[in-house]
């Protein structure tokens, strides 16, 4: 069973294109309260350590500079990014061509590939999600995305993370 914020974010984005509405994106430094930041091919991508109830546990977690969690694709390899299409609309790739981190110890890189400079640690490619707010984390096990931590190790010649095992599902009908 889908997600019900994914089926709803699908809708309202098929709704929008239908219209001519398009999708516009804000700059990270806008102060618009409606409107959804993105992280700027040309800014400073900074990621950090957050607290965040991820499946019921309080976990120390990556967010990006607005405090959104950030997740991996189980089905990503370190040097290319498998979200295309409407899954990169709901799984918005983090972008930098110069990503900083703030007290993290594993490794922060800008891999080229089809999102242009993607922000990875140690070896996985970072997404943020659509339907997350700010110490909200919604995404845990939706679509083969899981919530990125400090300790998430790198990817050694698979498409699964090391050190990190995907939370079984809990029964609900969404994967989390």
């Amino acid at each position: 069973m889908r997600h019900p914020r994914i089926i709803i974010a699908s809708i309202s984005l098929a709704a929008a294109a239908a219209i001519g509405g398009g999708i516009t994106a804000v700059s990270a430094t806008s102060s618009h309260a409606s409107s959804r930041p993105a992280v700027s091919q040309h800014s400073a991508a900074t990621v950090r350590t957050a607290q965040a109830a991820v499946a019921g546990k309080n976990e120390t977690i990556l967010v990006n500079s607005q405090g959104l969690p950030l997740y991996f694709y189980i089905s990503d390899t370190p040097a290319r990014s498998l979200v295309t299409g409407g899954l990169a609309t709901l799984w918005p790739p983090l972008t930098s061509a110069t990503p900083a981190a703030t007290a993290l110890t594993g490794k922060l890189a800008a891999v080229s590939d089809a999102h242009g400079d993607q922000v990875a640690y140690n070896g996985h490619l970072l997404y943020t999600f659509a339907g997350d707010h700010a110490g909200q984390v919604t995404g845990q096990g939706v679509q083969g995305f899981f919530v990125a931590t400090p300790g998430l190790t790198p990817i050694v010649g698979s498409s699964a993370p090391a050190g990190r095992a995907p939370a079984a599902p809990s029964g609900n009908g969404y994967g989390y």
